[in-house]
Protein backbone atom coordinates (compact mmCIF):
# COMPACT_ATOMS: atom_id res chain seq x y z
CA UNK A 1 0.00 0.00 0.00
CA UNK A 2 1.44 2.98 -1.05
CA UNK A 3 1.64 6.38 1.49
CA UNK A 4 -0.63 8.64 -0.36
CA UNK A 5 -2.68 5.94 -0.65
CA UNK A 6 -3.28 5.83 2.59
CA UNK A 7 -3.72 9.61 2.83
CA UNK A 8 -6.14 9.22 0.61
CA UNK A 9 -8.61 6.72 1.85
CA UNK A 10 -8.21 8.64 4.96
CA UNK A 11 -9.38 12.02 3.40
CA UNK A 12 -11.99 10.34 1.33
CA UNK A 13 -13.77 9.84 4.77
CA UNK A 14 -13.93 13.38 5.44
CA UNK A 15 -10.69 13.53 7.79
CA UNK A 16 -7.31 15.44 7.16
CA UNK A 17 -3.86 13.31 7.23
CA UNK A 18 -0.66 14.60 7.15
CA UNK A 19 2.84 12.89 7.17
CA UNK A 20 4.85 14.53 10.22
CA UNK A 21 8.00 14.66 11.49
CA UNK A 22 10.88 12.53 10.43
CA UNK A 23 10.65 11.41 7.21
CA UNK A 24 9.35 14.62 6.03
CA UNK A 25 12.49 15.83 7.85
CA UNK A 26 15.03 13.39 6.15
CA UNK A 27 13.28 13.55 2.76
CA UNK A 28 14.71 17.04 2.81
CA UNK A 29 17.88 15.71 3.80
CA UNK A 30 17.99 13.56 1.21
CA UNK A 31 18.02 10.55 3.79
CA UNK A 32 15.85 7.42 2.96
CA UNK A 33 13.42 6.40 6.05
CA UNK A 34 11.12 3.33 6.10
CA UNK A 35 9.38 5.07 9.77
CA UNK A 36 6.57 6.67 8.89
CA UNK A 37 4.20 8.80 11.51
CA UNK A 38 0.91 9.87 9.99
CA UNK A 39 -1.17 12.40 12.64
CA UNK A 40 -4.83 13.07 11.36
CA UNK A 41 -8.45 14.26 13.39
CA UNK A 42 -9.20 10.72 12.98
CA UNK A 43 -10.07 8.93 15.88
CA UNK A 44 -8.52 5.63 16.65
CA UNK A 45 -12.04 3.12 15.83
CA UNK A 46 -12.10 5.63 12.41
CA UNK A 47 -8.87 4.40 11.29
CA UNK A 48 -9.56 1.04 12.31
CA UNK A 49 -12.95 0.89 10.23
CA UNK A 50 -11.12 2.42 7.19
CA UNK A 51 -8.18 -0.10 6.88
CA UNK A 52 -10.47 -3.22 8.87
CA UNK A 53 -8.42 -5.04 11.63
CA UNK A 54 -6.52 -7.38 9.47
CA UNK A 55 -4.62 -4.40 8.28
CA UNK A 56 -4.33 -2.51 11.39
CA UNK A 57 -3.60 -2.74 15.33
CA UNK A 58 -3.85 -0.24 18.15
CA UNK A 59 -2.25 0.25 21.06
CA UNK A 60 -2.70 1.88 24.72
CA UNK A 61 -1.28 5.16 23.29
CA UNK A 62 -3.83 5.42 20.98
CA UNK A 63 -1.65 5.05 18.04
CA UNK A 64 -2.90 2.84 14.99
CA UNK A 65 -0.07 0.13 13.19
CA UNK A 66 -0.10 0.07 10.03
CA UNK A 67 0.52 -2.87 8.09
CA UNK A 68 3.24 -2.43 5.08
CA UNK A 69 5.50 -4.22 3.51
CA UNK A 70 7.75 -1.25 2.68
CA UNK A 71 7.10 0.81 5.89
CA UNK A 72 6.66 1.15 9.45
CA UNK A 73 3.39 3.48 9.64
CA UNK A 74 2.13 4.62 12.83
CA UNK A 75 -0.94 6.67 12.63
CA UNK A 76 -2.00 8.68 15.46
CA UNK A 77 -5.23 11.40 15.90
CA UNK A 78 -4.14 15.29 16.77
CA UNK A 79 -3.32 15.35 20.53
CA UNK A 80 -2.10 16.93 23.23
CA UNK A 81 0.15 15.43 25.43
CA UNK A 82 -0.55 16.13 29.11
CA UNK A 83 1.77 13.97 31.28
CA UNK A 84 4.75 11.88 30.49
CA UNK A 85 6.47 8.78 31.94
CA UNK A 86 10.22 7.80 32.01
CA UNK A 87 9.99 5.79 28.68
CA UNK A 88 9.30 8.78 26.86
CA UNK A 89 5.69 8.33 26.11
CA UNK A 90 2.70 10.44 26.93
CA UNK A 91 0.86 8.75 29.97
CA UNK A 92 -2.28 11.19 29.95
CA UNK A 93 -3.20 12.89 26.65
CA UNK A 94 -5.84 15.10 25.25
CA UNK A 95 -7.59 14.85 21.33
CA UNK A 96 -7.84 17.63 19.79
CA UNK A 97 -9.28 18.77 16.35
CA UNK A 98 -6.66 20.85 14.65
CA UNK A 99 -2.84 20.54 13.47
CA UNK A 100 -1.16 23.11 15.36
CA UNK A 101 -2.33 22.15 18.64
CA UNK A 102 -0.83 18.46 18.05
CA UNK A 103 2.42 19.99 16.07
CA UNK A 104 3.16 22.52 19.17
CA UNK A 105 3.64 19.32 21.24
CA UNK A 106 6.22 17.93 19.32
CA UNK A 107 10.15 18.11 20.72
CA UNK A 108 12.57 19.79 17.83
CA UNK A 109 11.03 22.35 15.19
CA UNK A 110 12.94 20.54 12.67
CA UNK A 111 10.55 17.41 12.92
CA UNK A 112 7.07 19.76 12.73
CA UNK A 113 7.03 19.88 9.21
CA UNK A 114 4.08 17.80 7.85
CA UNK A 115 3.29 16.45 4.30
CA UNK A 116 -0.15 15.86 2.49
CA UNK A 117 -0.64 13.46 -0.20
CA UNK A 118 0.68 15.78 -2.86
CA UNK A 119 4.00 15.89 -1.53
CA UNK A 120 3.66 19.44 -0.50
CA UNK A 121 4.94 20.52 2.99
CA UNK A 122 3.14 22.56 5.23
CA UNK A 123 5.76 24.67 7.23
CA UNK A 124 3.65 26.15 10.58
CA UNK A 125 6.78 26.83 12.34
CA UNK A 126 9.90 27.26 10.37
CA UNK A 127 11.21 23.73 10.42
CA UNK A 128 12.53 24.40 7.22
CA UNK A 129 15.00 27.62 8.11
CA UNK A 130 15.91 25.10 10.65
CA UNK A 131 16.76 22.17 8.49
CA UNK A 132 18.37 24.80 6.08
CA UNK A 133 20.35 26.37 9.32
CA UNK A 134 21.09 22.22 10.57
CA UNK A 135 20.59 23.67 13.48
CA UNK A 136 18.02 21.91 16.64
CA UNK A 137 15.72 23.99 18.45
CA UNK A 138 12.57 22.86 21.17
CA UNK A 139 9.41 23.71 19.74
CA UNK A 140 7.89 26.26 22.74
CA UNK A 141 9.44 26.83 26.01
CA UNK A 142 12.79 25.20 26.15
CA UNK A 143 12.85 24.37 29.99
CA UNK A 144 9.01 22.91 30.14
CA UNK A 145 9.73 20.91 27.06
CA UNK A 146 12.99 19.59 28.93
CA UNK A 147 10.83 18.69 32.05
CA UNK A 148 7.67 16.96 30.21
CA UNK A 149 10.07 14.56 29.07
CA UNK A 150 13.94 14.37 29.40
CA UNK A 151 14.45 11.58 27.43
CA UNK A 152 14.67 14.71 24.65
CA UNK A 153 17.81 15.98 26.16
CA UNK A 154 19.63 12.36 25.05
CA UNK A 155 17.02 12.87 21.41
CA UNK A 156 18.87 16.43 21.20
CA UNK A 157 22.50 14.92 21.13
CA UNK A 158 21.35 11.95 18.87
CA UNK A 159 20.18 14.48 15.92
CA UNK A 160 23.30 16.31 16.70
CA UNK A 161 25.48 13.36 16.28
CA UNK A 162 23.42 11.49 13.38
CA UNK A 163 22.81 14.61 11.26
CA UNK A 164 25.76 16.88 12.05
CA UNK A 165 23.53 19.41 12.96
CA UNK A 166 24.06 21.90 15.73
CA UNK A 167 22.25 22.24 18.99
CA UNK A 168 20.80 26.02 19.40
CA UNK A 169 22.38 28.28 22.04
CA UNK A 170 19.44 28.56 24.01
CA UNK A 171 18.66 24.87 23.82
CA UNK A 172 22.41 23.98 24.89
CA UNK A 173 22.01 26.07 27.88
CA UNK A 174 18.82 24.60 28.92
CA UNK A 175 20.40 21.00 28.82
CA UNK A 176 23.50 21.50 30.54
CA UNK A 177 21.61 23.17 33.21
CA UNK A 178 19.20 20.49 33.65
CA UNK A 179 21.53 17.73 33.29
CA UNK A 180 20.26 16.13 36.43
CA UNK A 181 17.29 14.59 35.34
CA UNK A 182 18.60 12.26 32.83
CA UNK A 183 18.61 10.25 36.50
CA UNK A 184 14.67 9.86 35.76
CA UNK A 185 14.69 7.95 32.76
CA UNK A 186 14.80 4.39 32.65
CA UNK A 187 18.05 2.89 31.34
CA UNK A 188 16.40 0.48 29.00
CA UNK A 189 15.60 3.89 27.26
CA UNK A 190 18.94 5.77 27.94
CA UNK A 191 20.42 2.80 26.01
CA UNK A 192 18.45 2.92 23.18
CA UNK A 193 19.42 6.26 22.68
CA UNK A 194 22.77 6.04 23.37
CA UNK A 195 22.80 2.91 21.17
CA UNK A 196 21.54 5.57 17.68
CA UNK A 197 24.24 7.93 19.44
CA UNK A 198 27.05 4.89 19.30
CA UNK A 199 25.94 3.37 15.94
CA UNK A 200 26.45 6.99 14.07
CA UNK A 201 29.48 7.04 12.21
CA UNK A 202 29.83 10.53 13.86
CA UNK A 203 29.44 8.67 17.27
CA UNK A 204 33.10 10.43 18.35
CA UNK A 205 31.60 13.61 18.47
CA UNK A 206 28.24 12.30 20.02
CA UNK A 207 30.26 11.17 22.80
CA UNK A 208 32.93 14.33 23.25
CA UNK A 209 28.51 16.41 23.31
CA UNK A 210 27.07 14.31 26.16
CA UNK A 211 30.58 15.33 27.84
CA UNK A 212 30.70 19.07 27.14
CA UNK A 213 27.00 19.09 28.11
CA UNK A 214 27.95 17.18 31.89
CA UNK A 215 25.62 14.28 30.95
CA UNK A 216 28.50 11.45 31.19
CA UNK A 217 28.04 11.14 35.42
CA UNK A 218 23.88 11.04 34.90
CA UNK A 219 24.36 8.61 32.44
CA UNK A 220 27.12 6.27 34.33
CA UNK A 221 29.52 6.65 31.23
CA UNK A 222 33.00 7.43 31.12
CA UNK A 223 35.29 7.13 28.29
CA UNK A 224 38.72 8.01 27.64
CA UNK A 225 40.07 7.22 24.10
CA UNK A 226 37.20 6.15 22.10
CA UNK A 227 38.36 4.64 18.42
CA UNK A 228 35.67 4.57 15.82
CA UNK A 229 34.16 1.10 15.18
CA UNK A 230 31.09 -0.15 13.06
CA UNK A 231 29.96 -2.90 15.64
CA UNK A 232 27.83 -1.63 18.84
CA UNK A 233 29.61 -4.05 21.26
CA UNK A 234 33.12 -2.58 20.26
CA UNK A 235 31.83 0.82 21.15
CA UNK A 236 30.64 -0.21 24.60
CA UNK A 237 33.17 -1.98 24.87
CA UNK A 238 35.64 1.30 24.98
CA UNK A 239 33.27 3.03 27.87
CA UNK A 240 33.47 2.70 31.58
CA UNK A 241 30.30 1.52 32.62
CA UNK A 242 28.66 2.32 36.41
CA UNK A 243 25.14 1.33 35.86
CA UNK A 244 23.62 -2.12 34.98
CA UNK A 245 22.43 -1.62 31.29
CA UNK A 246 20.16 -3.87 30.18
CA UNK A 247 22.39 -5.77 27.93
CA UNK A 248 21.78 -9.21 26.83
CA UNK A 249 23.71 -12.40 27.90
CA UNK A 250 25.20 -12.02 24.10
CA UNK A 251 26.29 -8.53 24.38
CA UNK A 252 27.67 -8.80 27.21
CA UNK A 253 29.78 -11.72 26.44
CA UNK A 254 31.07 -9.77 23.31
CA UNK A 255 31.85 -6.92 25.28
CA UNK A 256 34.31 -8.69 27.52
CA UNK A 257 35.81 -10.67 24.77
CA UNK A 258 36.63 -7.44 23.06
CA UNK A 259 37.79 -5.84 26.33
CA UNK A 260 40.39 -8.87 27.18
CA UNK A 261 41.51 -9.04 23.40
CA UNK A 262 42.19 -5.37 23.67
CA UNK A 263 43.59 -5.39 27.28
CA UNK A 264 45.67 -8.47 25.71
CA UNK A 265 47.12 -6.00 23.68
CA UNK A 266 47.63 -7.95 19.87
CA UNK A 267 46.11 -10.40 17.36
CA UNK A 268 48.13 -13.37 17.54
CA UNK A 269 47.54 -17.53 17.08
CA UNK A 270 46.71 -18.04 20.40
CA UNK A 271 43.74 -14.91 20.52
CA UNK A 272 42.16 -16.09 17.32
CA UNK A 273 41.76 -19.90 18.53
CA UNK A 274 40.38 -18.80 21.83
CA UNK A 275 37.85 -16.30 20.55
CA UNK A 276 35.94 -16.64 17.19
CA UNK A 277 37.20 -14.43 13.74
CA UNK A 278 34.89 -11.51 14.37
CA UNK A 279 35.30 -10.63 17.80
CA UNK A 280 38.92 -11.01 16.96
CA UNK A 281 38.78 -8.42 13.75
CA UNK A 282 36.26 -5.42 16.15
CA UNK A 283 39.12 -5.93 18.89
CA UNK A 284 41.58 -5.45 16.48
CA UNK A 285 40.41 -2.49 14.74
CA UNK A 286 40.15 -0.74 18.66
CA UNK A 287 44.12 -1.71 18.49
CA UNK A 288 44.86 -0.41 14.86
CA UNK A 289 44.74 -3.65 12.80
CA UNK A 290 43.48 -4.20 9.88
CA UNK A 291 41.03 -6.74 9.26
CA UNK A 292 42.89 -8.61 5.98
CA UNK A 293 45.76 -9.28 8.13
CA UNK A 294 43.68 -10.68 11.13
CA UNK A 295 41.79 -13.28 8.46
CA UNK A 296 44.85 -14.06 6.98
CA UNK A 297 46.77 -14.86 10.53
CA UNK A 298 43.50 -17.31 11.32
CA UNK A 299 43.73 -18.81 8.03
CA UNK A 300 46.71 -20.36 8.62
CA UNK A 301 45.53 -21.71 11.93
CA UNK A 302 46.36 -25.40 11.67
CA UNK A 303 43.90 -25.84 14.46
CA UNK A 304 40.52 -23.85 15.28
CA UNK A 305 38.86 -25.39 18.11
CA UNK A 306 39.83 -28.24 20.35
CA UNK A 307 38.12 -30.66 18.37
CA UNK A 308 40.59 -30.50 15.47
CA UNK A 309 43.28 -31.34 17.89
CA UNK A 310 43.97 -35.23 16.58
CA UNK A 311 43.24 -37.41 19.93
CA UNK A 312 40.11 -37.16 21.97
CA UNK A 313 39.46 -37.11 26.01
CA UNK A 314 39.32 -40.48 26.74
CA UNK A 315 42.31 -41.50 24.78
CA UNK A 316 43.93 -39.09 26.63
CA UNK A 317 42.36 -40.71 30.01
CA UNK A 318 43.87 -44.20 28.66
CA UNK A 319 47.04 -43.21 27.82
CA UNK A 320 47.64 -41.53 31.54
CA UNK A 321 45.37 -44.17 33.07
CA UNK A 322 43.72 -42.16 34.93
CA UNK A 323 40.68 -39.60 34.92
CA UNK A 324 41.41 -36.22 36.38
CA UNK A 325 39.52 -33.74 34.60
CA UNK A 326 42.26 -31.04 35.69
CA UNK A 327 45.37 -32.92 33.93
CA UNK A 328 43.03 -33.09 31.04
CA UNK A 329 43.06 -29.57 30.57
CA UNK A 330 46.55 -29.06 31.21
CA UNK A 331 47.18 -31.51 28.16
CA UNK A 332 45.05 -29.95 25.83
CA UNK A 333 46.65 -26.59 26.40
CA UNK A 334 50.01 -28.15 25.89
CA UNK A 335 48.97 -29.88 22.74
CA UNK A 336 47.18 -26.76 21.62
CA UNK A 337 50.23 -24.71 22.20
CA UNK A 338 52.67 -27.05 20.59
CA UNK A 339 50.75 -27.21 17.54
CA UNK A 340 50.01 -23.47 16.70
CA UNK A 341 53.72 -23.10 17.10
CA UNK A 342 54.60 -25.43 14.96
CA UNK A 343 56.17 -27.61 17.88
CA UNK A 344 53.90 -30.65 16.98
CA UNK A 345 52.45 -31.99 13.99
CA UNK A 346 48.71 -32.36 14.47
CA UNK A 347 48.73 -36.06 13.21
CA UNK A 348 46.84 -38.69 15.66
CA UNK A 349 50.41 -40.78 15.51
CA UNK A 350 52.48 -37.64 16.16
CA UNK A 351 50.04 -36.36 18.90
CA UNK A 352 49.63 -39.91 20.83
CA UNK A 353 53.57 -40.06 20.94
CA UNK A 354 53.43 -37.10 22.18
CA UNK A 355 51.27 -37.75 24.95
CA UNK A 356 53.02 -41.13 25.98
CA UNK A 357 56.19 -39.35 26.54
CA UNK A 358 54.75 -36.71 28.55
CA UNK A 359 52.84 -38.69 30.41
CA UNK A 360 54.79 -38.76 34.30
CA UNK A 361 55.31 -34.88 33.73
CA UNK A 362 51.54 -34.32 33.25
CA UNK A 363 50.81 -36.41 36.30
CA UNK A 364 53.49 -34.64 38.34
CA UNK A 365 51.94 -31.59 37.49
CA UNK A 366 48.44 -32.98 38.58
CA UNK A 367 47.01 -29.54 40.38
CA UNK A 368 47.72 -27.18 37.57
CA UNK A 369 44.98 -25.52 36.60
CA UNK A 370 45.06 -24.98 32.45
CA UNK A 371 43.36 -21.69 30.87
CA UNK A 372 40.03 -22.68 28.46
CA UNK A 373 37.43 -20.19 27.56
CA UNK A 374 34.21 -22.36 28.58
CA UNK A 375 35.64 -25.34 27.46
CA UNK A 376 34.77 -28.47 29.79
CA UNK A 377 36.30 -32.16 29.41
CA UNK A 378 35.83 -35.04 31.04
CA UNK A 379 36.95 -39.13 30.74
CA UNK A 380 33.14 -40.39 30.50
Amino acid sequence: MEVRDILKRIEEKGFEAYIVGGYVRDSLLGIASHDIDICTNAKVKDILDIFGNGNATSNEYGSVKLISDHYNIDITTYRRDLKYNGSRRAVEIEYVDNLIDDINRRDFVMNTLCMNRDGTIIDLLGGKSDIENRVIRAVGEVSERIQEDPLRMLRAVRFATRLDFQIDITLYTELKKQASLLEELSLERVKEELTKILSSPNALRGLDILRDLGFLPYLGIDYANVVQVSDICGMYSQLEMRKEYPFTKEEKEMIKNIQSIVKYGKIDKNILFSYDLYVSIVAGSILGLLPEDISTIYKSLEIKSIKDIQIDSMEICSILQIDPSKIIRVVYEDLKDKILNHELENTHEAVVSYVEQNREKWLDEGDCEGFFKEEKFSCS
